[in-house]
């Protein structure tokens, strides 16, 4: 008979000054996970240093490495001695003057090929285009025990498109590292709705598309720039009817681990066949910057 579940695991953290010390972390957190029985683990985006886009500076370029490269490689020995997958989130160098935000899909087998970043925001206080090209490898799946995984990443959130071509492309989980908080001054004013946004859009992927939907957010207070951004936490996952099946707190480093569960799915779409009725003769329009 073959797997019908698959034990997701959600790593929620904070982050020091130091790589290395956050290296650590995560690895220790993976392990931990492992042990509860988590078969695939995602990570915050860009997990190995606090979130450096809150400003443009020309020297957090020297934050950036190969992907493949010397972090992958810890981590495929990691997923190797685990029996387990990792979504890795990093910050990627093609050459100087080319960089990505890029997640890596590690599994017990090694390294299995990577997703750049689609949508690049710059926003106060997320200047991510100064450091980041637009994502040119488009929208994949990676086969982890007999379930389709795809990456996404933080902006690529509040896209409909970027969360319907991943489950067209065979998506059971689409799984998003992020990083995302609220700029203290707005807290008391926006914070609550900004949030709520936030959380409602990706509810409504995993109900439009029918597959589930893991979200990993970074937490804690982080200055470079201003007041700097207090980071929400609040990572969750939600099943495809949008029920939350697993949610961190907002103050936290939180392990969660939920179950993605494939007779849901099938259950699910046996009752709204959404892909059955699109009407993909009338959608070219979508293609369009803007309608006149």
């Amino acid at each position: 008979m073959s797997k019908r579940q698959l034990q997701v695991g959600i790593i929620q953290s904070s982050m020091s000054d130091s790589p290395i010390d956050n290296l650590d972390k995560a690895i220790e957190g993976i392990n931990g996970l492992a042990k509860r029985g988590a078969e695939c683990i995602v990570l915050p985006e860009l997990f190995l240093t606090k979130y450096f886009c809150q400003s443009e500076d020309t020297k957090f370029f020297n934050l950036s490495e190969e992907v493949p490269g010397k972090t992958t490689k810890i981590f495929e020995k990691i997923a190797k001695d685990n029996d387990i997958s990792i979504v890795l989130s990093l910050f990627e160098k093609v050459k100087t003057g080319l960089y990505f935000n890029t997640v890596a899909f590690i599994s017990s087998d090694g390294y299995q090929g990577k997703y750049r970043k689609t949508h690049i925001p710059d926003d106060p206080n997320f200047y991510e285009k100064f450091y980041f090209a637009p994502g040119d490898l488009g929208i994949n799946c990676y086969e982890t025990k007999g379930f389709n995984i795809a990456p996404l990443i933080c902006w690529d959130q509040w896209f409909p498109e970027a969360a319907r071509i991943g489950a067209l492309k065979g998506a059971n989980i689409l799984i998003y590292p992020t990083a995302i908080g609220w700029h203290p001054n707005e807290k008391a004013t926006h914070g609550e709705k900004q949030f709520l946004a936030w959380q409602t859009i990706q509810r409504s992927h995993a109900i439009a598309n029918g597959c589930y939907v893991v979200v990993a957010n970074r937490v804690g207070h982080e200055n470079f720039a201003g007041d700097g951004i207090e980071f929400w936490g609040q990572s969750f996952a939600v099943n495809p009817y949008g029920e939350i099946i697993a949610k961190a707190g907002p103050k936290q480093d939180e392990h969660l681990l939920c179950e993605i569960n494939l007779d849901v799915i099938e259950e699910f779409r046996h009752g709204w066949p959404f892909f059955r009725d699109r009407r993909v003769d009338l959608y070219s329009d979508i293609a369009k910057l803007h309608l006149d």
